[in-house]
């Protein structure tokens, strides 16, 4: 029984020149030609993916950067009137000059007193301050840890409780050392002192976490298991412990008298936003070389 003959590329040119109508660089160049139209087709497809990849993270980080502003320049009249006491409180404390009590006293101050001596000054104007102290257990996912920051409480009209967080060194909570241009603007863009509530803290950790995740994609690299957005939550929005600090100041000598209840700040406009130059005399509560506090 007769086999089928095989089918090979080329044949009949190959035939054409066995039989002598066709010579040897028709046949090579033939090939060659059409393999490279083949393989140019084929690097003209990478290069359209390569370009569908640029514009897809272009996007995304056009994105990110609305919604990060987006979010973090809302604000209600609560955060607006703790933003301000956040500020003066600060303000005075620079004035005052600051003293670490510590068993170990850290130079220019610590955080710790810091966030102490903050707490005593919007105790004493009203605000329900308290130091609060997360802490939580390793899983699969993440490792355990513990954060320390403030909080205040206040109830609404409609008797829902309000909570809102202060973070001292909120811009830092998100650097790192490895990220790419976009996402080092968006962590330029977060405010160095945070006051908000915690719905809006959510949103921002929801998309500064994202944009973490997808800078490490982009640099082909893991994302640190302390990065992760579950992580990231756990610091201000999981299980905590309420302290209340002193009722009278402690580690400023001398004492400001705290006036914030009589001042009466000139007018303007809404702005979650507020930049004054603090750090001269709080070197030491400030992870980089920023000239300026940002308290959002």
């Amino acid at each position: 029984m007769a086999k089928d003959p095989v089918s090979q590329p080329y044949s009949e040119e190959i035939a054409r020149f066995l039989e002598g109508t066709a010579n040897f660089s028709d046949i090579v160049f033939g090939f060659m030609e059409e393999s490279s139209e083949s393989t140019g087709g084929n690097l003209c497809d990478c290069e359209e993916d390569d370009n569908e990849d640029v514009e897809e993270n272009k996007a995304f980080w056009e994105a990110q950067e609305k919604l990060l502003q987006a979010t973090i320049g809302r604000t209600s009249s609560f955060e607006s009137k703790l933003r301000q006491a956040v500020k003066y409180s600060l303000e005075e404390i620079k004035f005052a000059g600051s003293k670490c009590s510590c068993r170990t006293p850290v130079a220019g101050g610590c955080r710790t007193c810091m966030r102490k001596e903050i707490s005593v000054r919007l105790q004493n104007v009203g605000f329900n301050c308290v130091v609060c102290k997360s802490k939580w257990k390793s899983s699969s996912e993440i490792p355990a840890g513990n954060h320390t920051y403030l909080e205040v409480v206040e109830k609404s009209k409609k008797g829902d409780v309000i909570r809102v967080v202060i973070e001292l060194n909120f811009r830092a909570e998100f650097e790192m050392a490895r990220a790419n241009e976009e996402y080092n603007r968006l962590v330029n863009r977060l405010p160095e002192v945070f006051v908000g509530k915690t719905e809006r803290l959510k949103a921002v950790i929801k998309i500064m976490c994202a944009a973490a995740k997808k800078c490490m994609k982009e640099k082909k690299m893991h994302i640190a298991p302390w990065r992760k957005h579950k992580y990231m939550q756990a610091k201000w929005l999981g299980g905590y412990h309420r302290s209340t600090a002193e009722t009278t100041p402690l580690i400023m000598m001398p004492v400001v008298s705290y006036a914030y209840a009589d001042r009466q700040p000139k007018p303007k406009a809404a702005a979650s936003m507020l930049t004054f130059d603090l750090m001269e005399n709080f070197g030491g509560l400030h992870c980089g070389a920023t000239a300026a506090v940002e308290v959002l």
